[in-house]
Parts: structure tokens; sequence; C-alpha cells
């Protein structure tokens, strides 16, 4: 399930969602995109949208300023099942 939450734009991942559109819509999906890559510059937070070699958009924050994002929830790897060994035996007689 994706969460929709407010974090400080300190705190945004690569790969949560950012909504870059004007305001309520009544299809937002559309300007819901992803975020590629986090940098900062000169004390200030830039959210970088779409691919690494054609970023589609940059947005600029204060690191304490409230961002609305959409995050999956982190996937926990199931821990191995341990497997029985069956050994049959192969007697051959000689």
């Amino acid at each position: 399930m994706t969460n929709r939450i407010t974090v400080a734009a300190a705190d945004v991942r690569i790969g949560d969602h950012f909504y870059n559109g004007p305001g309520a819509s009544t299809h937002p999906t559309f300007a819901w995109e992803a975020v590629t890559r986090v940098n900062l510059v000169d004390g200030l937070i830039v959210l970088i949208t779409g691919s690494l070699d054609t970023p589609h958009g940059e947005f600029w924050f204060e690191p304490d300023e409230s961002v609305v994002i959409m995050r999956h929830p982190v996937a926990v790897p199931e821990p191995p099942v341990a497997k029985t060994h069956h050994k049959h035996g192969h007697g051959h007689s000689g």
C-alpha cells in the first residue's frame, strides 16, 4: 500500500513520488512524478524528477519545508525457509 505523507524536504528519498501539478485536480495522478535525485545546493534541497538523462523538473525547498509525497513501504525480505534434507540410501548389492 502506498502512503501519502507530509515530510520535511530534507527527508524526501529517491523513489518517492512528488506532486508537481497546479493544485487540486480531478485527475491528480498525471502530475505525480518519481523523485530521481535529491541534491543539497547552497543550503537548499533540490528535488529532481524524471529520467537521469533528461530531468523533467527541479523543485527547490528549504530543508525544513513541508512536502507532500507518496511513498511505497520498504519491502522487508522474507527470511529464508530452512529446507529439510532427505537422504535416501541407494543401496547397491554386489
